[in-house]
C-alpha cells in the first residue's frame, strides 16, 4: 500500500508539510516562529608535513550562559579520521556516531580502512537530506591511502577542501591566524603551534567560545590526541574559604 494512502510521512529527509499552517500561525500572531539561535564554538584545522591537526575549544553554550567549559568537539569517526564539530551539539554528537557506526560496518564489510571521503560523502548526504535543519558544521580530517586530507561541511550539505580551515562563531579570529601565517611544510610542532594560537585568538574575541584547547594530529597509522593541550582560561578561586561578607550589609 502506497504511504500517500494512509497518511504516513515518507521515510527519508526533513518534512515540510507543516510548513503552510505555520506560516499562517505566525502571521495572525497565534504561534510565533522559533527565533535562530547562535552557537558557539571555534574548531579549525591545517595540513602539516605529515599529516593533519585539528583543533577545537572546549566551551559549550546555552544562549548566554556557559552549561559546559569542558566538553569535548573533536568526535572519533575511524581509527584515521576525526571530525570537529560545531553548532548544536546534539545534532553534531548524533550525525558523527551514525556515520562513525556506518564506516565501522564498511571496513568489516570490505576489510580496508576508510578512506576520508567516503566520511565525506555520508556526512553531507545526511546534511543535505534534512535541508539544514540539523545544525551541525563540521572540519572533517583524516589520513589514508591517498594522503592527508581536510574538508568543510556546512549544515546544509555544501563542502569545501582547503589546506586550512576554521568554522563556528569563533572562525573569523581563527582565520585571521591562519591567512597571516600558515605556510605548506609546516613540521607537527609548528603545526599544534599555530592551531592553538588560531584556537586561543577565537577564546578570547568570540564570547561563546572559550575554556581550553584540544588538540587532535593525525598521521600515517597513527594518531594522538591531546586532551586539554593548553588551558588559556584556568578557573581560579578567590580563596578557600568561600565568600565572606562585612556584618550588616546582607
Amino acid at each position: 500500500m502506497d504511504n500517500a494512502n494512509i497518511g504516513i510521512p515518507p521515510k527519508g529527509g526533513f518534512s515540510f508539510d507543516l510548513c503552510r499552517r505555520n506560516d499562517m500561525l505566525s502571521k495572525k500572531g497565534i504561534v510565533p516562529p522559533p527565533s535562530y539561535r547562535k552557537t558557539g564554538t571555534t574548531i579549525v584545522g591545517l595540513i602539516f608535513q605529515n599529516g593533519v591537526i585539528l583543533g577545537a575549544d572546549t566551551r559549550a553554550t546555552a544562549g548566554s550562559i556557559v552549561c559546559d567549559k569542558n566538553c569535548e568537539k573533536i568526535h572519533y569517526m575511524a581509527p584515521n579520521i576525526y571530525c570537529c564539530g560545531a553548532g548544536t551539539a546534539a545534532d553534531t554528537e548524533a550525525v558523527t556516531d551514525m556515520v562513525s557506526s556506518q564506516l565501522q560496518l564498511h571496513r568489516y564489510h570490505t576489510g580496508r580502512e576508510s578512506r576520508v571521503v567516503t566520511a565525506l560523502t555520508l556526512l553531507k548526504s545526511n546534511l543535505f537530506k534534512y535541508q539544514g535543519h540539523v545544525q551541525a558544521a563540521l572540519v572533517l580530517g583524516g589520513v589514508d591511502a591517498t594522503g592527508p586530507h581536510l574538508h568543510t561541511i556546512y549544515p546544509h550539505g555544501s563542502t569545501d577542501t582547503l589546506p586550512f580551515a576554521t568554522m563556528g562563531s569563533g572562525s573569523l579570529a581563527a582565520m585571521a591566524v591562519f591567512e597571516s601565517k600558515y605556510r605548506e611544510g609546516l613540521t607537527k610542532e609548528e603545526g599544534i603551534s599555530l592551531v592553538c594560537e588560531a584556537i586561543c585568538s577565537g577564546i578570547f574575541n568570540d564570547l561563546g567560545s572559550g575554556s581550553n584547547v584540544d588538540i587532535c594530529v593525525i598521521t600515517k597509522g597513527d594518531k594522538e590526541y591531546l586532551r586539554n593541550h593548553q588551558l588559556p582560561n584556568p578557573r581560579t578561586y578567590i580563596s578557600s574559604k568561600g565568600y565572606s561578607f562585612p556584618k550588616k550589609t546582607g
